[in-house]
């Protein structure tokens, strides 16, 4: 992902969302946690993003957007407001109503479940990090510590909403379409933005 920052700032790439499936791990953010995390019997991993802590795992869509926030006014909060826009897009294709909750970053179904995580980081005005989509992971993970400070049981997926298995690859493509409305008018040398999709990636 460095690599891709550093690429993205010499213009060597356009605005790039890297689509990625992780094995089981807590990520901890630069706000920290309270302690739970490591109490979770999951692995744990320091991460410089923007937030607490949340649950990475197989079921789960992250996006890395790694995009160049000069050409958008070096605008950070509107940056975070497309992205739980892009979410939310991608969610209504399936008839899930997904919305931000006041002071609680991510997207939420019906403002008391959150199916989505956003945590970001910005070097140089490029950003890294990014969203967490619950697809179809073990949201028991979630109950093992206090994602984003929040009781575990808060959390939802597009299979619990939708009452049914949800595959990463029939969610891939909405994100995708979403990635390209919000991010796509003018961006980059190519005039839309790249994406690349990794079946399995390292923790993160």
């Amino acid at each position: 992902m460095r690599l891709l920052v550093a690429e993205r700032r010499r213009g060597a790439l356009d605005d790039t969302l890297v689509l990625v499936e992780h094995p089981p791990v807590v990520t901890v953010g630069v706000q920290g946690d309270d302690g739970s995390a490591a109490a979770s019997g999951l692995p744990v991993v320091e991460v410089e993003r923007g937030g607490h802590a949340t649950y990475h795992g197989p079921g789960q869509l992250v996006g890395y957007p790694i995009v160049d926030l000069e050409r958008r006014d070096r605008d950070v909060r509107r940056f975070v407001r497309d992205l739980e826009g892009l979410v939310t897009d991608a969610l209504a294709s399936f008839g899930i109503v997904g919305g931000h909750l006041s002071g609680q970053p991510g997207v939420w179904v019906d403002g008391r479940r959150k199916i989505a995580s956003i945590g970001i980081a910005v070097d140089h005005w490029v950003t890294f990090h990014g969203f967490a989509l619950n697809v179809e992971p073990d949201l028991g993970a979630f109950a093992r510590f206090r994602p984003c400070g929040l009781d575990g049981t808060v959390m939802t997926s597009m299979a619990r909403e939708l009452a049914r298995p949800v595959a990463l690859g029939e969610v891939r493509p909405a994100v995708i379409s979403a990635w390209e409305a919000r991010f796509g008018g003018g961006l980059g040398r190519a005039g839309r933005p790249s994406t690349i999709s990794v079946a399995n990636a390292p923790s993160a």
